[in-house]
């Protein structure tokens, strides 16, 4: 046990024992070396709230909920501070955030009832009793992983729940657990058999019905999660919950007009409801439909003034202008400590982008980076597992490894992976080649990363090496069925074309196993000026995934990994690979267009060059800019925050001088005098 925690128990111990002044005086010792511990900045305020010292007590957990807002031990605690202080109303609301972000919390359940009751409102309280009966029904070791994983600490959730699954293993509640957190693990293939498993066992379990379909969208089984969702809103053709979980469906398919009609019919039963209104203004966006989009999120933010999701969806359209209205509203909004943790974030994120856009930029930098600390802090990324997964691949992935597997795998010519890092001008290129007519546009695929998290699997269950050394075991015939499996599950995604795309950036570490299985895809690697990219990743608030981008350090390695590791598949595949620079497409547009034609055997069309004619549904935050023509707009942009960039730059080293040398050379200065001092 480390000394940290020793101390903490110490303090626990303290406290059951009242002896709550030695607590504050340990507390208090602990905080000067760590202001920001959550677990001192917690049982400091419980010390204080047992000596009496109540606004004190409340001031320790607005700290407490500014670093993390959903901790929804913090919230009950506020609410036990405002009980003790007689203002039920306080504590009532207090309660309630509390449930929302930690379901296992009965104490907030019961003093919810308690207030509830003398306040004689029994229909309230009777839902409660509900929803308190179920959890105090649960098998104890199912509550606390419930209130683990509502603590994040997910892999001591996942041990308790799977020894309990052993004796249990037809326990739906306890397989809806599991296979909660094996999504926010990552684990979707593990989450989706548990599910299909809880569905089938109990087939009017509602709640087990819904986790189902939002794992099977997660994993863009797209066709199954919106059959799931017509059975259930056949159950109930008018339940605006039903009605919204098809919509959703709706639009994941691509039938955005049937999407936008469900929406506006659940917006009759419920009238500016901001969640609804923010769905609508994601699907009106995907269409092109800007003007219907701003309406939808305007509606939501005019319903609703805390739905700061709206706010962030405004500044990730790109070309909003936040009025002075807007920033004040937005600002107003930083001192409420009883935002969401994921509101907040978006209202980071949000201000961040509107003073940008004002050209107050160290101002904006500020707000980017408290965004993107507070995603750090919930992250589990490890840059140096990464660093030694892409090292790995060099090793094991030689040029002999390659020649003594040659005619390996399924031939079909048909994917084009485009490949790179996020922000680098992979949805550009896309969008270039998907306008041709032998060529299909799709999504950002998860199939490979789904393969090689299968390959990882092998090894937890005993069967073979880790990945990617378990590569050198696999059978050709092993291969040549990943390949057409990829085949066969991507064709849903098609709309008959010859070729098709998959843009999932991070396929660039899987190209060993891409060349084994589908020898003759073709891959296209986007690249960018390394400050440019790192910055636009920090700056871009992605919905999930890339964790590397909460942290200009983690940006700047993962880059110079990745150029590593493109330089090594350089080397071993020539030919394979095919690089396309941003900054020269900017540049010398037509010969770049001509250029991956070429490479992927097609010959040239004009609509390629009319890119941004082409009518389509484009799911990533540069929809807007791939509708319009090729622009040096955001070539320097980075250059604005330079004198916060230092950190990316020492990380990045020789790199960053080269290829920002390359960059300015093809790119003559195009930031307006007053901008460039």
């Amino acid at each position: 046990m480390s000394t940290e925690q020793t101390r903490l128990d110490g303090i626990q111990k303290l406290i059951s024992e009242r002896r709550f002044a030695r607590a504050l005086e340990e507390t208090d010792a602990l905080l000067q070396a760590d202001p920001d511990n959550p677990e001192l900045l917690y049982l400091a305020a419980v010390s204080q709230r047992y000596s009496g010292r109540f606004r004190d007590a409340l001031a320790l957990l607005d700290r407490l909920k500014a670093q993390s807002p959903d901790n929804g031990r913090a919230h009950q605690e506020e609410g036990h501070n405002y009980r003790d202080m007689g203002q039920p109303l306080e504590a009532l609301r207090a309660y309630g955030r509390a449930t929302f972000y930690n379901p296992a919390l009965t104490a907030s359940l019961k003093e919810q009832i308690r207030i509830l009751e003398d306040q004689g409102e029994s229909a309230r309280c009777q839902a409660l009793r509900v929803q308190l009966d179920e959890l105090q029904q649960l098998p104890q070791p199912l509550l606390v992983a419930m209130d683990l994983a509502a603590q994040n600490q997910l892999l001591k959730a996942e041990s308790l729940c799977r020894q309990f699954l052993q004796q249990a293993p037809d326990h739906v509640r306890g397989m809806r657990l599991l296979a909660e957190i094996g999504v926010r693990l990552g684990v979707l293939e593990d989450a989706e058999y548990l599910l299909e498993s809880a569905v089938e066992f109990e087939p009017d379990n509602i709640e087990a019905r819904v986790d189902y379909i939002q794992v099977l969208r997660k994993r863009q089984k797209f066709s199954q999660a919106l059959a799931q969702a017509q059975a259930l809103l056949q159950t109930r053709p008018g339940d605006p919950r039903f009605m919204s979980i098809y919509a959703v469906e709706c639009m994941q398919s691509g039938d955005f007009d049937v999407a936008i009609a469900e929406f506006d019919r659940i917006l009759e039963r419920l009238p500016n409801d901001p969640v609804t209104l923010t769905s609508k203004g994601h699907a009106c966006k995907t269409q092109g439909d800007v003007t219907g989009a701003i309406a939808a999120y305007r509606g939501a933010l005019a319903a609703h003034p805390l739905h700061c999701e709206a706010y962030y969806a405004l500044a990730n359209l790109k070309t909003y202008q936040f009025g002075k209205r807007d920033i004040d509203a937005m600002r107003a909004l930083e001192s409420n400590t009883n935002l969401s943790f994921m509101d907040r974030v978006y209202l980071m994120f949000a201000l961040g982008k509107a003073l940008e856009d004002e050209g107050r930029h160290d101002e904006s930098f500020q707000f980017y980076a408290r965004g993107n600390k507070l995603k750090k802090a919930q992250s589990r990324y490890k840059a140096e597992q990464i660093s030694a997964e892409m090292q790995a691949q060099q090793r094991v992935c030689s040029r002999e490894f390659f020649r003594d597997r040659q005619s390996r795998g399924c031939p079909a010519p048909d994917p084009i992976f485009i490949v790179g890092l996020p922000r680098a001008g992979s949805t550009l290129l896309e969008q270039i080649l998907s306008s041709h007519s032998q060529v299909d546009g799709t999504l950002e695929l998860p199939n490979i990363l789904s393969l090689s998290q299968r390959l990882r699997r092998r090894r937890r269950d005993g069967q073979s090496p880790d990945y990617p050394d378990i590569l050198a075991s696999l059978s050709a015939d092993e291969l040549r069925e990943f390949g057409e499996e990829y085949i066969r599950e991507t064709r849903i995604h098609r709309l008959g074309a010859p070729l098709f795309i998959d843009k999932m950036p991070n396929n660039f570490r899987h190209i060993g196993l891409i060349k084994l299985m589908l020898p003759n895809a073709k891959v296209i690697d986007a690249r960018r000026n390394p400050m440019a990219c790192c910055f636009s990743m920090y700056k871009q608030l992605f919905a999930e995934g890339q964790e590397f981008s909460y942290s200009l350090e983690d940006a700047g390695r993962y880059y110079r990994d990745y150029v590593e590791l493109m330089d090594h598949w350089d080397r071993v595949l020539p030919g394979f690979v095919l690089r396309v620079h941003n900054e020269e497409v900017i540049e010398d547009f037509e010969n770049q267009v001509r250029r991956m034609l070429d490479f992927c055997g097609l010959p040239f069309e004009q609509a390629c060059l009319d890119y941004h004619k082409t009518r389509r549904n484009v799911r990533t935050p540069s929809a807007e800019q791939v509708r319009r023509p090729v622009s040096r707009e955001g070539v320097h942009q980075w250059r604005n925050y330079e004198s916060h960039l230092a950190p990316l730059k020492e990380i990045l080293g020789p790199l960053d001088v080269v290829d920002s040398t390359a960059a300015r050379a093809e790119c003559p200065e195009t930031i307006p005098e007053k901008e460039a001092s």
